[in-house]
């Protein structure tokens, strides 16, 4: 065996490439992670941007990484470790707020503060939706049937399904399709009448989609978000210590020890195929490297339409690639701070800023942020989920400064009549404004500002019109057919070549299945 010869090669260094890679390492299997920066970690990275100061550029959070990835990779002995966010703070924009943390009697007062009817209906919205989750658990966790097949096994992945689905109750049954297909404000206007409070639970309903809270499939956004989950706490949210940047040097090491090389600034442009068969992999610099199972981390439309040749794969396959929605709509706003801002109405404390900074007052607001993407255009007041993540890990800033980690919404691909690169300050501005307006004086303390759109985010970690999922979170795009109808089980036409990134089942954020899911895939086809 020469130097270039491998067993598995993977295509991409984000968190799922990682993944796949140190489960095939951990089988046996001399593999191979091709990177095409000079640093792992895809969208999750963290960077210094400022002498002493650490930026999550991109991802900024853990909470959907599976548990079974941390002992079965044995990630502690490697440096995980998760630091709990305790708290959401929710200004409410007439000077009050909202201040949720781990005690739920605190939580219902806290809505009680605002509106007693919601309070009694907040154990019964919980109540509900935690059932919904506990229901698509086993789906989230496992492939899905293959509904298209005629394998004697995909028949019984399909009864399974079915009896799985049999087995729920009726009311969770109504809710989940309520959920999947409906809007984020219908399913909340049954449980609240308080705007703030309602805004508070819309705002997982649009992270990362080009949806509003009215929308339809709003509702499958926030249940997608729900499903997140740290020592056993469903729907709690954790900020590794480096940011997440420090998590993916933690998948490497892991990779790394049961025994894959990985090789930066390796460009893979090419699939090399040999009879309808993936043999190995060509770089920009013309280098080859083989082996008979190759794996995609990128998203569908690189997958499908770049890295291999269209022509080797069956044109459904290529059309529904091709029609696949992925049209980016966040962007990141990075700051520096002198010290923490202050808010009017908690000035002698900190406590608020131990976890999410949720800027998005009331439903109302977020569906107003929303009509500009709709038109082509960026919010002139946008929807800000935020953190100041040295309040959590004091080592991401130097003694008494801070940085803040702002997503912000929206902010389309596409602009209509302009680009990025006219518009990228203005609405950095724009940002900075709406922080501005509830903590006053929040632009003397400003030491640094990054502001990264879509079209940055795609040139430098090649998701697709910078879409963070890999592809829309879609009812059409989702579990049976995600990435497509028939290739929701990580293999693809081209025998050897598998798929491992958050465009496969479940989807995206730093969740790790696609990688875990698609190994066992992999290893099966392999007899190991």
């Amino acid at each position: 065996m020469t130097s270039h010869e491998y067993d598995a090669i993977v295509v991409g260094g984000g968190h799922n490439g990682l993944t796949h890679a140190a489960y095939l390492a951990k089988a046996g299997l001399r593999t191979l992670v091709l990177e095409k920066n000079g640093g792992v970690g895809g969208a999750a990275i963290t960077e210094e941007l400022l002498p002493g100061f650490q930026f999550t550029t991109f991802s900024y959070a853990l909470s959907l990484l599976r548990p079974e990835i941390i002992h079965e990779l044995n990630l502690v002995d490697h440096g995980f470790l998760p630091l709990m966010m305790p708290s959401s703070f929710h200004p409410t924009g007439d000077g009050d707020y909202l201040l949720f943390g781990d005690d739920h009697q605190q939580n219902v007062q806290e809505v009680r503060r605002h509106s007693r009817r919601d309070a009694d209906a907040y154990e019964r919205y919980h109540r509900d939706l935690d059932r919904v989750c506990q229901a698509i658990r086993p789906l989230f966790d496992n492939p899905p049937p293959n509904i298209f097949g005629n394998d004697p096994e995909d028949a019984v992945d399909v009864k399974w399904l079915l009896d799985h689905l049999g087995g729920l109750d009726q009311k969770t049954v109504h809710d989940l399709v309520r959920l999947l297909t409906g809007s984020a404000a219908d399913w909340l206007d049954d449980y609240f009448e308080h705007e703030a409070v309602k805004g508070y639970h819309a705002s997982s309903s649009i992270i990362g989609s080009k949806v509003g809270p009215m929308s339809p499939g709003s509702g499958l956004v926030l249940l997608f978000h729900k499903m997140g989950e740290h020592d056993g706490h469903l729907g709690s949210w954790a900020f590794h210590k480096g940011g997440n940047g420090g998590f993916t040097q933690v998948l490497a090491r892991a990779a790394q020890a049961y025994g894959a090389e990985i090789r930066l600034g390796a460009q893979v442009t090419d699939l090399i195929t040999e009879g309808g068969k993936a043999v190995g992999v060509a770089l920009e610099d013309g280098t080859e490297f083989r082996a008979p199972v190759v794996v995609s981390a990128l998203d569908p439309r690189r997958t499908f339409l770049e890295l291999c040749d269209p022509r080797e794969l069956p044109l459904d396959l290529v059309d529904n690639i091709r029609r696949m929605k992925f049209r980016g709509v966040s962007a990141k706003v990075n700051f520096a701070l002198d010290s923490l801002p202050v808010f009017p109405a908690l000035p002698d404390t900190v406590d608020h800023y131990g976890g999410f900074l949720n800027i998005g007052p009331t439903m109302e607001y977020v569906e107003r942020a929303f009509d500009a993407a709709k038109y082509g255009w960026y919010s002139e007041r946008p929807f800000i989920d935020g953190a100041i993540q040295s309040v959590i890990d004091p080592d991401m800033a130097p003694p008494g400064k801070h940085v803040m980690s702002c997503f912000v919404q929206y902010a389309p691909y596409e602009l209509r009549g302009s680009s990025w690169d006219a518009e990228r300050e203005t609405f950095g501005d724009r940002a900075q404004a709406v922080l501005e307006s509830h903590f006053p004086g929040f632009g003397d303390l400003v030491l640094h500002r990054e502001v990264v759109t879509p079209v940055d985010i795609e040139t430098r970690t090649g998701l697709t019109e910078g879409n963070i999922f890999a592809g829309e979170f879609l009812a059409p795009q989702m579990y049976f057919f995600r990435p497509a109808p028939g290739w929701s089980q990580y293999a693809t036409p081209l025998d050897g070549y598998y798929q491992c990134g958050s465009g496969t089942h479940p989807g995206g954020c730093v969740i790790g299945s696609p990688g875990r899911m698609a190994s066992q895939r992999v290893l099966r086809d392999l007899g190991r």
